[in-house]
């Protein structure tokens, strides 16, 4: 049997025993890098800000296929991937509560709760779109083999 893959730094977090738990708060701890990274040289390097728009463009990118970690994991089980979808957003929240404090003007942007929101609001969605998702996938299968048995079971006309 094939090991599973694993997020870069997944070890050191084995104590954590639920799974979405640890991939949530993995995916949480490169959220928060990616978010610091980007208040960073968006605020502390002024020669880059004529590639404002490239640097906000590779940063969203690079924080949406973090996001998508939960959602890709656990596509099969939506509520662990709400509660690792959670999880890690919970992080990110409190950090954007801690560059609050450090960088003034970002609590005027959005709130610590508007964004704890929309990511909640926002992976609470997905999970419930792969749930009725796989809730239809289930009952069409269900319908062809029951189908498939009924033309099996059903008794053959004789043709003289």
């Amino acid at each position: 049997m094939a090991a599973r893959p694993q997020l870069p730094g997944m070890r050191w977090l084995h104590w954590l025993h639920n799974a979405a738990l640890r991939s949530g708060v993995l995916t949480g701890v490169y959220l928060s890098g990616v978010f610091v990274a980007w208040l960073v040289v968006a605020n502390r390097i002024p020669e880059l800000e004529s590639f404002a728009g490239i640097r906000n463009l590779v940063a969203g990118a690079a924080a949406i296929l973090l996001m998508s970690i939960p959602v890709l994991r656990f596509r099969r089980k939506p509520v662990r991937m709400f509660v690792s979808g959670l999880t890690a957003w919970t992080l990110l929240t409190l950090t954007y509560l801690g560059m609050e404090m450090h960088f003034s003007l970002l609590e005027t942007r959005m709130g610590a709760f508007h964004i704890f929101m929309l990511g909640g609001v926002s992976y609470g969605f997905v999970a419930v779109f792969h749930w009725v998702l796989l809730l239809c996938v289930e009952a069409r299968h269900r319908h062809v083999t029951q189908s498939e048995q009924a033309d099996v079971s059903a008794p053959r006309p004789h043709v003289h």
